[in-house]
């Protein structure tokens, strides 16, 4: 059998890919950049997935319908602070004008332009300072688009991986945006994905679908959907393999890469909450289903008494338990195992004696794995999400001002 090793190296792009972030004007800090934009030298496979919020953003449903219609893109203009949602129709003429701008740049089809927004919802994009900045970006192999679609966030987050598919040398680079307004499914959150293999046309899109249920719709901040979610992963083929279909020996390979990738910025977009001290991990074993393992899971992190009680360390194991029961998982309730990191809670539903002190220096890290025993069958579950500090409130309580 072919192992392969995937290794995580400094970020950087995929063969073919080029990049560029910017300041235009759309954030009031000079040193904030607030407009990017991706190319590849090539059309690309595209999939992606999108906010299940009713108000979808023009450039989130207007990029949804052209990787839906065609499944490829070669470029992507992006920007933060303005959400360009709830605009109505001068919205999405100015989304379309974007495109046409981005293309007669970059001398390509308008309908291979994708367009992502983020920021504040009900406001018009200014088009003058949107254009004046297209035509300032250049396509360099620097990172800074990375940070152009930051709000909130405290720092951009990005992987990268390399690995071998038949002797050819593959990348898979990821970056994304979210803080506040994270939860199923998807959340406000952008999240771009590239990578030099070369895939068949029609498996893309279902792989990243089966993927994002257990990485992105596994995160919660504060049980707020945005209108301008999406993920979109695009393969150029310039590694020069032979296009990967779930047939291929390779197939594994690449599922393992893209799954590592998106698991990744799904928990750094989970630790990095608005106002969050903490990555929360839960771990449920021995679900019933799969579906029920995720479903608990995503219960835990997303209780505002269990975040609470982690936010100060208490040990509470009470609020596990109770979110455990407002769920519809099958489980015996005399049958429980909980561990707060490495201290046994409960076995058998039955409280354990432990160090109160060693335990609350413990959930005094930034990062405190919760592990949940259900004794109901051979699934699991898996969430991450963040404790609730003052800050949170804060934050958005003078988000628009």
């Amino acid at each position: 059998m072919q192992t392969t090793k995937i290794q995580e190296v400094p970020f950087c792009w995929p063969q073919g890919f080029k990049s560029d972030g910017i300041h235009t004007g759309l954030k009031k800090a000079t040193d904030q950049l607030d407009l990017g934009w991706l190319y590849s030298a090539v059309p690309a496979q595209a999939a992606g997935m999108y906010t299940t919020n009713r108000f979808c953003a023009a450039p989130t449903a207007i990029t949804k319908q052209l990787i839906n219609k065609q499944q490829q893109l070669q470029a992507i203009i992006m920007n933060s602070a303005i959400a360009n949602s709830c605009t109505g129709t001068t919205g999405e003429a100015n989304v379309h004008q974007e495109q046409k701008l981005v293309a007669q740049k970059l001398k390509i089809n308008s309908n291979l332009v994708g367009v992502a927004s983020t920021g504040l919802i009900g406001a018009q994009l200014p088009m003058s300072k949107i254009t004046a900045g297209i035509n300032k970006l250049q396509l360099t192999t620097n990172t800074k688009v990375t940070q152009a679609i930051l709000t909130t966030d405290t720092h951009a987050k990005k992987i990268s991986l390399q690995f071998k598919l038949a002797n050819q040398l593959c990348t898979i680079s990821g970056f994304a945006k979210g803080s506040g307004m994270i939860a199923p499914n998807m959340a406000t959150m952008l999240g771009f994905v590239t990578t030099d293999v070369a895939v068949a046309p029609n498996v893309l899109q279902p792989l990243l679908s089966k993927l994002t249920d257990k990485t992105f719709n596994q995160i919660t901040v504060d049980g707020d959907t945005s209108t301008n979610d999406m993920v979109v992963v695009l393969a150029n083929g310039q590694a020069g393999n032979s296009p990967l279909t779930e047939a291929a020996p390779d197939w594994s390979i690449f599922t393992a890469a893209l799954h590592q990738v998106l698991a990744f910025l799904a928990q750094q977009i989970a630790g990095d909450g608005e106002g969050a001290t903490k990555l929360l991990e839960v771990n449920v074993n021995h679900a019933a289903t799969e579906s029920e393992g995720q479903q608990v899971a995503k219960a835990l992190v997303g209780s505002n008494l269990v975040k609470a009680a982690f936010f100060g360390a208490d040990p509470n194991w009470g609020r596990i338990i109770s979110t455990l029961g407002m769920t519809n998982a099958q489980f015996n309730p005399q049958q429980i195992d909980l561990a707060f990191n490495e201290f046994q809670i409960l076995i058998a539903s039955q409280p354990q004696e432990f160090e109160r002190k060693a335990v609350i220096a413990s959930l005094k890290q930034n990062k405190i794995k919760i592990s949940l025993d259900l004794h109901a069958g051979n699934a699991s579950g898996q969430a991450w999400g963040c404790d609730l500090t003052y800050d949170y409130v804060k934050i958005n309580a003078t988000y628009s001002s």
